[in-house]
């Protein structure tokens, strides 16, 4: 796993200062402590920051071919590379190292862009190809490793990991992007599709972006695609079986390391398969790790102990407060924009156990959104099935009613009828967009300023789901939900989490369970051996029962659960209180603080419920900080605010708030 970094100039090829791609590259001295290396030509340079994997000596990047007319910087592993490098011996290439990144130089010579569909793998790069004066940028599937880039005034593109690699360049353009605010107050991330940053740009995932010297930069396209049409055919036990040898495969192919390797083990059952095939495979004890939480609703480190012991694992388990706070700075510079899932707070340290014992885990990800594990595909199916038999006129009815139902939160489940009522009353993508936010539009629109709505200028974060569900390769309503939260969640939150918090303690995460190849399998499922009778995830559970007892297959889902609701009615009350007065939520003039004000006091006072707000509210305020010096005397004026149509901070006359 690494850090890369680079400027091309498209148009002329003007001069690439080393040093400044060096500075792009050392500031994600973090995703590679290991080595450093810088290569420049006429209009191009390459920066890279190296944690060694494989082949410890001979994979020093950025790598070029022995002719020197084709360079690569690389972040990521391609599984398959010894099997790529026997096809490409055949064809007559000859290899100098024993690592992967040669293999891409070759696998470009050979077939170009269409490589990329050999590479079975996680990865991001940038390849220069002199002959053709062109710049190729692509990234893996399902999103897994990062690229970010930029256009710039001086006409050069740039590139890099992260988006703190981008900031370390002096021309990059600071200003905040009022629709990736609002995707991040709905979403609680800033999906691929957006930047905190105006003008930065992520390569989505499973795209790539070839820019031709002399023909400007154009817009990424896609080079691979899940389908969920055509249902496969065949009896349980057989599509079982197929099942566990995708499982079995796709773990063993990530279990090939230089360093030392090990497993995150939670007790759920996508860590703890992984962990059963892992042992399987190894011929000496697997290194697991498991974090659990002093407050025992909390915790689930007995169900990890339990497939530990199952499994002869080496395992260690750290007990770490339930008030585990403290890391909300180093969350915030890790992320760089706006992140609000707060089980990056415990990803954080269960990463941090890890890299005491290895420099690489395999985790669990990916399997809920491949398979149907999320409670919210349960409630989403079963509204889907009432919505089909209830008239158009009847729903508008309910969702008429839903919106006038008060928010219960502090009432028993039954009385809480308020988000059900708005669902059934809602289309099946506005439905489901609501289900996977995290704030509504209603909630949040109370403190929108009319400034603010006004740099909207239409856009609403809901409408990304409605469009990716619409169009998506699907038969059925659960299928299209799935495909989009692969193109939309799966990337802009759960791969972001486990990369930022992995890569900020040096350690390379592997993700088996997002094996194209066995995401694929799953997209061709019939719906009733994905989600049956209740049960997510139904087909994998069935066939892993040979493997792990029933007490980890069934029992109730919990993930990394933190509690905010509650810090923030006690030891982060005063954080609650002081966000509403936020200097740099001043500065921007986009949000009313009085609104927030009562929005804090009612969450304090347990009126509401608005912890996971507070928390975005929160992370915003620190990335603002961070990426744009907002609130920061030093900076700026504090009576400045964003001007939307300019994109510049302009000073205002200073406002009574009497």
């Amino acid at each position: 796993m690494c850090g890369i970094a680079g400027i091309f100039h498209p148009g002329v090829p003007k001069p690439v200062d080393p040093s400044r791609v060096r500075a792009m590259a050392d500031v994600q001295a973090h995703r590679g402590p290991d080595g450093s290396g810088v290569w420049t030509a006429p209009g191009v340079g390459f920066g890279h920051r190296r944690l060694a994997i494989i082949d410890l000596e001979g994979g020093a990047q950025p790598m070029l071919t022995p002719d020197e007319k084709i360079a690569v910087t690389y972040n990521g592993e391609i599984y398959n590379f010894r099997d790529v490098r026997r096809d490409l011996e055949r064809s007559g290439h000859v290899f100098q190292t024993d690592c992967d990144t040669e293999v891409i130089l070759a696998g470009w010579r050979q077939w170009g862009p269409a490589c990329l569909t050999r590479f079975h793998g996680m990865f991001a790069f940038a390849l220069y190809d002199a002959d053709r004066g062109a710049l190729f940028l692509a990234r893996d599937r399902l999103g897994v490793k990062p690229l970010h880039y930029a256009e710039l005034s001086d006409g050069a593109l740039i590139f890099a990991s992260e988006l703190k690699g981008l900031l370390a360049h002096p021309l990059l353009r600071r200003a905040p992007s009022p629709q990736a605010i609002e995707d991040f107050l709905a979403l609680g991330y800033v999906p691929d599709d957006a930047c905190a940053l105006a003008g930065v740009r992520k390569l989505p995932a499973g795209h790539c972006l070839l820019i031709q010297r002399g023909k400007g930069v154009p817009e990424p396209f896609a080079w691979w695609d899940v389908h969920f049409g055509k249902p496969a055919r065949g009896s349980t036990e057989r599509l079982g079986e197929e099942l566990v040898g995708h499982m079995r495969e796709a773990v063993r192919s990530r279990m090939v390391a230089d360093v030392p390797l090990g497993a995150f083990l939670s007790g759920g059952v996508d860590s703890s398969a992984v962990v059963a095939f892992m042992a399987e495979a190894s011929r000496k004890a697997v290194e697991t790790c498991s974090i659990g939480f002093g407050q025992a609703d909390l915790d689930e480190t007995r169900y990890a102990a339990l497939v530990a012991e199952r499994f002869a694992t080496h395992h260690r388990t750290r007990i770490v407060a339930a008030d585990d706070f403290e890391l909300i700075e180093t969350l915030a510079n890790a992320f760089d924009e706006p992140f609000a899932d707060a089980s990056a707070l415990a990803t954080y340290r269960v990463c941090e156990l890890a890299r005491e014992t290895v420099t690489v885990a395999l985790s669990g990800d990916g399997a809920d959104e491949a398979f149907a594990g999320y409670r919210r595909y349960r409630m989403f199916a079963a509204e889907e099935r009432v919505r089909s038999i209830i008239p158009e006129r009847a729903r508008t009815a309910i969702g008429r009613i839903g919106s006038l139902y008060p928010k219960l939160d502090w009432a028993p489940q039954f009385l809480r009828a308020k988000t059900t009522l708005q669902a059934l009353g809602a289309g099946s993508g506005e439905a489901y967009a609501r289900a996977v936010g995290v704030t509504p539009p209603e909630i949040r629109h109370r403190f929108y300023s009319p400034d603010f709505r006004a740099a909207l200028q239409g856009h609403r974060a809901e409408d990304r789901y409605i469009r990716t569900m619409a169009s998506a390769p699907a038969d059925d309503a659960l299928s299209r939900a799935q495909y989009a939260d692969l193109k939309i969640w799966l990337p802009g939150d759960i791969l972001t989490k486990v990369d930022r918090t992995s890569m900020a303690v040096s350690l390379e995460a592997r993700e088996p369970l997002l094996d194209h190849r066995l995401i694929e399998f799953a997209a061709k499922l019939p719906v009733r051996q994905r989600l049956r009778g209740g049960t997510g995830k139904w087909l994998m559970k069935k066939s892993l029962e040979g493997f792990l007892p029933d007490e980890i297959l069934y029992r109730r889902k919990m993930g990394f659960v933190t509690p905010i609701s509650a810090w923030f009615r006690g030891p982060l009350a005063e954080q609650a209180a002081a966000v509403a007065n936020s200097p740099a939520f001043a500065q921007l003039g986009w949000f009313d603080p009085g609104a927030i004000a009562k929005i804090a006091a009612d969450h304090r006072a347990g009126k509401a419920e608005h912890g996971r707000l507070l928390w975005q509210l929160l992370m915003l305020d620190r990335s603002l900080q961070r990426l744009f010096g907002l609130g920061e005397a030093s900076s700026y004026d504090a009576s400045t605010k964003y001007n939307p149509s300019g994109g510049a901070l302009k000073p205002r006359a200073a406002r009574s708030r009497a």
